[in-house]
């Protein structure tokens, strides 16, 4: 018997049914490259057509990078000609197809297109961030996160690693509430994130990465620490992985690669810090920012285009909206949100 096979299965249903709604008769497309899970890939295709709907697998080689710096080593056309005559894309690459041209081509020409970003998904993962996770219960909190996020004019995150960073919400960008719900058209994540794109002038002070960096390093032997200045990364500091993190960023040679994208908040119960980005963002009380490319959906209508993006985790991590404290070093303690994360993690 293969571990979790029974655990694996109800975790693929749960994907397929109820985060999906697949219907019969549906194409459903599984992206899967050379570094992807294929006991997961394989689970959830068995999933799809156990409601029947129509499945179809790409394998491809694993890219060297992610977003655009993918391009080059992906079969671009065939790729998007098969996502735009697709009616549900779930993302296994683990080097993810997010932000790619074959990604931007068929969520501008397939507007039925219901995508799910599970990238590097594991069976592990998949049966504790997905499988064993209560939805209703995750949305009820979530949202009710994002009604006090978008009510705030003012935001500081510090933990105690170091970050001490203060930005302005803007009232009428969207606030990405990642619920893991795909089944209406567009792009979704996996649930347990709240993600925005904050005044990006107004961001100041600093960021210490502490719990994963992806790309380029993965899981962090020791801080990096980030000198941010109206949204700019002034100063790179830390041992041989900032090194590697600095040079990673002067290679493309585009100014966007040192500009902060987003702020995203993980509250995820079944995630822990693996080195898995899709997984250690979600991490319960983390905060994560993004680097480089801003996704149409956090900055409509076109976002701001760069050739990659990377993702950097902050651990138990301190929120203030308007001055009061949500979250204190990765717990809550907002008196509305705490019953309804002790329900999330019971």
């Amino acid at each position: 018997m293969l571990r979790y096979e029974y655990e694996l299965g109800r975790a693929a249903d749960v994907l397929v049914r109820d985060l999906f709604r697949l219907q019969r008769e549906e194409t459903f497309v599984v992206t899967a490259d050379t570094e992807s899970d294929i006991r997961v890939v394989n689970a959830t295709a068995r999933a799809a057509f156990a409601v029947g709907a129509k499945p179809m697998v790409i394998w491809t080689a694993s890219p060297l990078g992610v977003g655009k710096a993918a391009d080059p080593m992906l079969p671009v056309d065939s790729l998007a000609g098969a996502l735009i005559g697709a009616d549900v894309w779930v993302e296994f690459n683990n080097q993810w197809l997010l932000y790619s041209t074959p990604y931007e081509i068929a969520l501008q020409k397939n507007n039925r297109l219901r995508h799910l970003c599970l990238v590097g998904m594991t069976v592990d993962m998949m049966i504790r961030c997905i499988g064993r996770v209560d939805f209703e219960a995750l949305t009820r909190f979530q949202q009710a996160f994002v009604t006090k996020l978008r009510a705030a004019a003012h935001i500081r995150v510090t933990t105690p690693g170091g970050t001490d960073v203060s930005f302005n919400h803007v009232a009428d960008r969207p606030i990405r509430c990642r619920l893991g719900q795909a089944y209406r058209p567009g792009s979704e994540m996996l649930g347990g994130q709240i993600s925005v794109a904050p005044d990006f002038g107004s961001i100041q002070g600093t960021i210490v990465f502490d719990g994963s960096l992806v790309p380029p390093v993965g899981l962090l032997e020791g801080p990096i620490r980030l000198d941010v200045d109206q949204g700019v990364i002034k100063q790179v500091e830390g041992g041989k992985q900032a090194k590697v993190f600095k040079k990673w960023l002067r290679e493309f040679n585009d100014p966007q690669m040192f500009k902060l994208a987003h702020i995203s908040y993980g509250f995820n119960p079944g995630a822990k810090l693996t080195g898995n980005i899709l997984e250690d963002e979600r991490v319960w009380g983390a905060t994560e920012w993004g680097i480089g490319n801003v996704g149409p959906s956090l900055l409509p209508p076109d976002g701001i285009s760069a050739p990659s993006h990377c993702d950097g985790i902050c651990l138990n991590s301190s929120v203030w909206l308007d001055g009061k404290a949500v979250t204190k070093e990765g717990e809550v303690v907002d008196e509305d949100l705490f019953p309804m994360a002790e329900e999330l993690m019971r």
